[in-house]
C-alpha cells in the first residue's frame, strides 16, 4: 500500500512517516488491491491530529484521532481502525459466506460505480461552496448504508438503494436512531 502522508501546519519528519507507514501498513492484511492510503498529520496547539482515509473502490475506511503525542495518536488511528474492521467483518461475513473470506467479502461489496449529480451554476451563486466531494454510489441495503457510514464515522450516508433503485439518504437521529430519507417526485 502506497501511503500518501502529508502536514497540515508542521513539517513530517521522516522518522514520522517510517513509523506511521510501518503502523498503518498493519491493515494490509486485510485488503487485496489496496494502492493508496492518505494520511493527513496536523498540530494546533498541543493537539496532534492524525486522519486516515482509505479508498477500496467504493467503500472508504477512515479513522481520525486526536492526542497531545502523533506518535499516540498514530497508534490509536491504526488500532481504531482495525477494530471497525472487525465489527464489520461478522455482517460482511454473514452476507457473503464465511468460507469467503474478509479480503473476498470486501471484493464483493465493491462492484458498481455511479458519479454523484453536478452542483448548478446559480446555486453556486447564492452559497458559497468551500468544498465539493465526487463519489461513486454502489448499490446497498439500508443496513449496509447504516454501516458505511459508521464507519466513516459521519451523521448521513447518500447511497443507491438496491431495494428500491433510487438515491436515499440514511442519518443518524439525535436519539441515536436512523432515519431514512426516500425522493418523491410527485
Amino acid at each position: 500500500m502506497n501511503f500518501e502522508i502529508r502536514g497540515r501546519r508542521m513539517e513530517v519528519s521522516g522518522e514520522l512517516k517510517e513509523y506511521a507507514t510501518r503502523r498503518l501498513s498493519k491493515l494490509e492484511k486485510y485488503f487485496d488491491n489496496v494502492k493508496d492510503a492518505q494520511v493527513l498529520m496536523s498540530i494546533e496547539g498541543a493537539r496532534h491530529t492524525i486522519e486516515v482515509t482509505i479508498p477500496l473502490n467504493g467503500i472508504i475506511l477512515r479513522g481520525e484521532e486526536t492526542t497531545n503525542d502523533m506518535y499516540t495518536a498514530i497508534d490509536s488511528v491504526e488500532e481504531k481502525l482495525e477494530k471497525q474492521i472487525e465489527k464489520y467483518k461478522t455482517k460482511l461475513y454473514r452476507r457473503h459466506g464465511r468460507g469467503a473470506g474478509l479480503k473476498r467479502a470486501l471484493a464483493d461489496e465493491i462492484q458498481a460505480q455511479i458519479s454523484t449529480f453536478p452542483l448548478e451554476q446559480e446555486n453556486l451563486e447564492k452559497f458559497k461552496i468551500v468544498r465539493s466531494k465526487r463519489f461513486a454510489l454502489k448499490p446497498m441495503d439500508e443496513e449496509e448504508a447504516i454501516m458505511q457510514m459508521n464507519m466513516l464515522g459521519h451523521n448521513f450516508f447518500v447511497f443507491f438503494n438496491a431495494n428500491t433503485d433510487e438515491v436515499n439518504v440514511v442519518y443518524k437521529r439525535k436519539n441515536g436512531d436512523f432515519g431514512l430519507i426516500e425522493p418523491d417526485f410527485d
